[in-house]
């Protein structure tokens, strides 16, 4: 039985979906305004395991993960300052569109690269104006919410009256009105310095800008998430995902909006993933401390001392419990791809075993229990991972004669390896991802050698060509549509 560490309520939690076999995810996703970067890439990394895990426990999930091309300003506590995509453009002379577009490109690519499930709907926030200016009308006729000269503000005060606000991050608005912390008088056209904006006027020189019921303007950063995810998944989901760092403004803000306007709490669980470290300091691009995913893989970095493969940083994540941090260090790197390399290695020496008992071996099936008790326990993947190298070293006695295993158990050995550390951990043997493209590389150039053999008419040289790939285990097949090749 799964359970989950809640956020919201502090403890874990028996995972227990509000329709199943549905169950709905959502993930906040970037903001794409520069490349990603190896803290980008542990929240997909983390929830991809889940979402993976999930399937294997015969669910039905529906994964959103949504990009944030608008209304992410650049103090995004205070909510003030440009719109970054929007300095961006400015920056770059282009259009604000096209960098969001550039960077939404790279980062899927990247966190392809680290071989993370596509999501199942990937909402843009540009794409939903609509449903956040509806959403902002709920609220101001809730009673939740003010209208300015222009721009929409979230009432903190009156909600925090009938609602636990703070409850997900810890914050003390008490002390929010008490006035005892600095810079909390009203704030421009805020009547208190908490209130956050669902929708701001856009000034003369703010590039992305649409017309409202307010006048023209932009959303704000935090009404996006909740006015998408309601769309994709409903006033009540399961599951909603983000790194820590985000509980408060933004998750904080979210619940305020949906309990407000929707009369719902968003998620029955809350989980979130700590951070990536560099020098014991947050990675992150707004303090310019951060290494590209795309710098990861190709080593060129002042920091790196030499290029990692995406495998070795998705091993490297797995091997701390998401909700503790992990810091950046070239030895923890590369420790991370000999482990990695270690656990390859050990797959092959399995999938070779032959049976040589007639009894069941207990021992196996205790440590493949203890990997999956280790997943359902809050998605331990280190303590997995720990107890995916007991079972290596079991193979290693079996190969040399030292431990016995019967037919059906070497079965069930082999099976469950390659769920656990391709199915549901997501890694794959990049060695033989190689070799594959290597045999297709050298399969075109024997084929293209056939192919100019045939158009100068010598047929024997074709013939012993097609032949002999075929006694080699590669059958040639001549069609209307070209030459293809297969294994037999």
């Amino acid at each position: 039985m799964l359970h989950i560490y809640n956020s919201y309520t502090r403890s874990k939690q028996v995972f227990e979906p509000i329709n199943p076999p549905f169950v709905g995810i959502y993930l906040c996703g970037p903001t794409v305004y520069s490349h990603a970067h190896l803290g980008h890439g542990r929240g997909p990394i983390t929830f991809d395991v889940l979402r993976r895990y999930l399937v294997h426990l015969g669910y039905q999930v529906r994964f959103v993960r949504n990009i944030t091309d608008v209304g992410h300003l650049e103090d995004e506590q205070a909510g003030t300052g440009e719109d970054r995509i929007s300095k961006k453009a400015r920056l770059e002379r282009k259009e604000p569109m096209e960098v969001a577009q550039h960077y939404t490109n790279t980062y899927r690519q990247a966190i392809a690269q680290l071989n993370v499930l596509p999501p199942s709907i990937e909402p843009q926030a540009s794409g939903h104006i609509m449903e956040q200016i509806e959403l902002t009308q709920k609220i101001i006729a809730a009673g939740y919410a003010y209208h300015t000269n222009g721009s929409v503000y979230f009432d903190v005060k009156k909600y925090a009256a009938h609602f636990p606000y703070g409850k997900l991050s810890g914050r003390v608005l008490d002390e929010l009105l008490s006035g005892s912390r600095e810079g909390l008088e009203a704030q421009d056209e805020k009547q208190f310095a908490a209130d956050f904006a669902l929708w701001k006027r856009a000034e003369p020189s703010h590039i992305m800008r649409w017309n409202s019921p307010w006048g023209e303007g932009f959303p704000g950063w935090h009404i996006e998430c909740t006015a998408m995810s309601t769309k994709y998944l409903g006033a009540e989901f399961d599951i909603h995902g983000g790194g820590m760092d985000l509980q408060f403004p933004h998750h904080e803000c979210e619940i305020a909006q949906s309990e407000a306007g929707l009369g719902k709490h968003p998620a029955k669980y809350w989980m979130h993933n700590n951070m990536i470290t560099i020098n014991g300091q947050k990675m992150a691009r707004s303090l310019g401390n951060f290494i590209t995913l795309d710098a990861f893989f190709s080593g060129e970095h002042e920091q790196l001392e030499m290029a990692y493969s995406p495998m070795t940083l998705r091993f490297f994540t797995l091997q701390a419990h998401y909700r503790s941090t992990v810091d950046f260090s070239n030895a923890a790197l590369q420790a991370s791809a000999k482990g990695y390399k270690r656990l390859m290695q050990g797959l092959k020496t399995i999938e070779g075993l032959e049976p040589n008992a007639e009894t069941t071996n207990f021992e196996l099936h205790t440590l493949l229990q203890n990997c999956f008790d280790a997943l359902n326990d809050d998605l331990n993947t280190p303590i997995t991972i720990a107890n995916l190298y007991e079972l290596i070293h079991f193979g290693h006695l079996i190969a040399d004669q030292k431990a016995q295993i019967n037919a059906s158990d070497l079965l069930v050995f082999k099976q469950k390896m390659q769920l656990l550390v391709f199915d549901i951990l997501g890694l794959i043997d990049e060695q033989n991802q190689g070799n594959a493209k290597a045999t297709d590389d050298l399969m075109q150039l024997i084929i293209d050698i056939r192919a100019n053999a045939r158009e100068n008419k010598d047929f024997a040289t074709s013939d012993k060509i097609r032949n002999d790939l075929q006694a080699a285990g590669f059958l040639i097949k001549d069609g209307k549509d070209g030459v293809s090749w297969q294994v037999i």
